[in-house]
């Protein structure tokens, strides 16, 4: 089946990590043989190579540079002009790679439809087939004022999740406490005028309910698990989900393993010895559509290679092409082929095609 992965951090794999994604992972990982700089080095599992293995025709891929007030202990950039040059640079790396033809920015419904008939194509072997990608910004420090925001828009940025981790420009994010503010709310108001998407991904409990009061366009969870299984900030509530699902929204399930299993370790705990398998991230995703009654509200966001490699993702997926095992895990227990076509690409098709029709 044809997949959609709602959130991939493709230009940071390029830009930070060095990452040649033309390669096969294989390739990538013996290039970082030896090196040490990153916890995750050698254990790469995202290469387009791989999407297109994995029939992973379509993605959400990310801009993501974080601003740092002076006292924050978070990695990032010391002002907004820094981390917005670091997402043009970002955004040079998705330009190369259309030039080169392994891309394709997807940005409006006549794209995503050519793009969905290129991808049907049997005859068009995978090689061929760009991947497209639907260009996402995860954490708004980055954008300077509003007349940024309308000069990313036409670049093509389509989603924005307005924070990230710790405290934010425009909102709080995952482990941080705290509203929006005026300056968020401009921000809310500029998105809903250009028709972005609103990601609720890493919002804080507060600034969450804050964006939703003050934000009527469309709203998406890109990459998020469930805390009732997993209990952490990180994850959304069951309330929380409850109002996402009221939106019309749609939540991709993450594979970044301690989002997965409780009790989790970083840089210590195994996968194998954890449990932590596909079969986990799709009780998270069964959660949701249990609190729905139906399956139209789940969809993978997987965050594969999101500062994290094989040592803290899912013991049996090698690469981002073993996605192709859900459809047959999601049948196993006990969901419809329509309800796996759905989960697997369906939903986020169709909620592009409100959000931008």
């Amino acid at each position: 089946m044809f997949i959609v992965d709602a959130h991939l951090d493709l230009s940071m794999n390029a830009m930070e990590w060095n990452r040649d994604l033309t390669k096969s992972v294989a390739e990538i990982n013996a290039r970082e043989q030896g090196l040490t700089d990153k916890p995750d080095r050698g254990k790469a599992t995202v290469s387009l190579p791989e999407l297109r293995k994995g029939n992973v025709g379509l993605v959400v891929a990310t801009q993501i540079a974080r601003y740092v007030a002076s006292g924050n202990p978070l990695p990032g950039w010391h002002s907004p002009e820094q981390a917005w040059a670091q997402t043009q640079g970002q955004l040079a790396f998705y330009k190369a790679m259309e030039f080169a033809g392994e891309m394709v920015q997807i940005n409006d419904l006549e794209t995503l439809d050519r793009h969905l008939v290129l991808w049907e194509n049997a005859s068009l072997s995978a090689e061929k087939k760009p991947i497209g990608y639907i260009l996402s910004l995860e954490g708004a420090d980055s954008i300077i004022s509003m007349a940024h925001l309308e000069k990313a828009y036409v670049d093509g940025l389509r989603a924005v999740g307005p924070a990230h981790y710790g405290p934010g420009r425009y909102a709080q994010g995952t482990d941080a406490t705290g509203f929006m503010g005026e300056k968020g709310h401009e921000l809310l108001r500029k998105m809903e005028e250009l028709n972005i998407i609103l990601d609720a991904t890493h919002l804080c409990d507060d600034s969450f309910w804050e964006a939703l009061d003050h934000f009527n366009g469309p709203v998406w969870a890109s990459h998020n698990n469930v805390r009732a299984l997993v209990d952490h900030n990180r994850q959304f509530s069951d309330e929380q989900i409850k109002a996402l699902i009221d939106r019309g929204a749609v939540i991709g399930g993450a594979l970044d393993a301690w989002m997965m299993v409780p009790g989790w370790v970083r840089g210590q705990s195994d996968p194998k010895a954890m449990n932590c398998n596909l079969e986990v991230m799709i009780d998270h995703l069964d959660h949701i559509c249990q609190l729905a009654g139906n399956c139209l509200h789940v969809g993978i966001g997987s965050d594969l290679d999101g500062a994290f490699g094989r040592e803290q993702c899912p013991y049996d997926l090698e690469t981002i092409a073993d996605l192709q095992k859900m459809e047959d895990l999601l049948i196993k227990r006990g969901f419809s082929t329509e309800d796996v076509k759905n989960i697997l690409s369906g939903n986020w098709i169709r909620f592009l095609r409100k959000a931008w029709g």
